[in-house]
């Protein structure tokens, strides 16, 4: 089996090979800050429920998702299936796509949080709101190099 994209093969990689190979790299670096999003979210006083209440699906979402998908992979899981180069870049766009919406919603909530509220819970949706954003990235790029890897499949 070829290491992945980081030698132009398709194919995914499997075990610690996955450490080793762009994109999926970025799955630690989805992990933790997608963790931070939710940790920093949960923590926090929620002035609009039904806004941060998706902010916490996404990140929970998000979060189990990439540490199952990246259990899989690491485990071999998808040997040599062509179908899973698929999956991993419609999974890496949708995730793509939820983390924007939650972004652009926790920077209102934060936006919000100006007027009647304490600096530290202030700091604390802002810090959720930069960290949702290199969250949002990350998957983007992620979704881009999955696309880039499916198109040659």
């Amino acid at each position: 089996m070829a290491p992945a994209a980081a030698s132009g093969g398709s194919a995914l990689p499997s075990g610690f090979r996955v450490f080793a190979s762009f994109p999926d790299l970025l799955f630690i670096f989805e992990f933790v800050f997608g963790g931070l999003v939710w940790i920093l979210v949960a923590s926090s006083l929620v002035p609009i429920p039904l806004v941060q209440g998706w902010v916490m699906f996404v990140s929970v979402l998000c979060f189990v998702a990439t540490t199952a998908l990246l259990g899989l992979y690491l485990l071999g899981a998808h040997g040599e299936e062509a179908s899973w180069v698929g999956l991993d870049a419609a999974y890496h766009c949708v995730a793509a796509l939820f983390y924007l919406s939650a972004s652009v919603l926790e920077a209102l909530a934060a936006i919000t949080m100006q007027e009647g509220f304490t600096y530290r819970q202030y700091h604390e949706n802002i810090a959720a709101v930069v960290f949702s954003y290199v969250a949002t990235l990350l998957y983007v790029i992620h979704a881009a190099f999955s696309l880039v890897r499916w198109k040659s499949a």
